[in-house]
């Protein structure tokens, strides 16, 4: 068998960004200093009002915990009575939706851009995350680029969640996978 050697040379890739982009990201880090840990669950109304202020559409109540890092707010639709846990990352280059109830629990990894490891310049390449209404997400999972998460879906923790996840499924694993139906309780009126 032949294989051709392929050369690759990252310096030759280039920012897909606009100037315009660039400067809103630069203009952006300096609000970081609402996101730091120290602030803690009091700075959220804080966090929230300069994400919406940058673009972010999050509905109310939404909780914004410190250490997080949202890259492009503009990129950001949280729903009502959505919370992101201390640390957690929002690396949303193409744009995340959370709908309502939703909890992403602490230093879980939102990734939405990757490189295309076939090509010799190593390209950005950007695809959407949509993650469902009453969805958890437990701490330190990471959820990758073009997953969606139907409605009621819980991913353990530390999972590695590479493709999409069924609705009212507990779902764990490095690769992810259902594991059984999540089912409520029936509180009594």
């Amino acid at each position: 068998m032949h294989r051709t050697v392929m050369s690759i040379d990252t310096t030759k890739c280039r920012s897909p960004w606009s100037t315009k982009v660039k400067l809103a990201r630069l203009v952006w880090s300096a609000f970081s200093p609402l996101f730091w840990s120290f602030w803690g669950r009091r700075g959220s109304t804080l966090r929230v009002a300069a994400l919406r202020l940058f673009g972010a559409k999050i509905g109310s109540p939404s909780l914004v915990c410190g250490g997080v890092k949202v890259w492009m707010p503009w990129n950001l639709v949280m729903g009502n009575a959505c919370s992101l846990g201390v640390g957690v990352e929002v690396y949303n280059f193409a744009p995340i939706s959370i709908d309502d109830q939703t909890t992403v629990s602490q230093y879980s990894y939102l990734c939405s851009a990757s490189h295309d490891y076939t090509h010799p310049h190593m390209t950005l390449i950007m695809f959407p995350i949509s993650i469902g209404k009453g969805v958890w997400i437990c701490a330190g999972s990471f959820i990758g680029p073009k997953v969606v998460l139907g409605d009621g879906c819980v991913i353990g923790a530390c999972s590695v969640v590479t493709k999409s996840m069924p609705e009212w499924t507990v779902c764990a694993g490095n690769p992810c996978r259902p594991l059984k139906p999540r089912i409520m309780q029936e509180i009594p009126v």
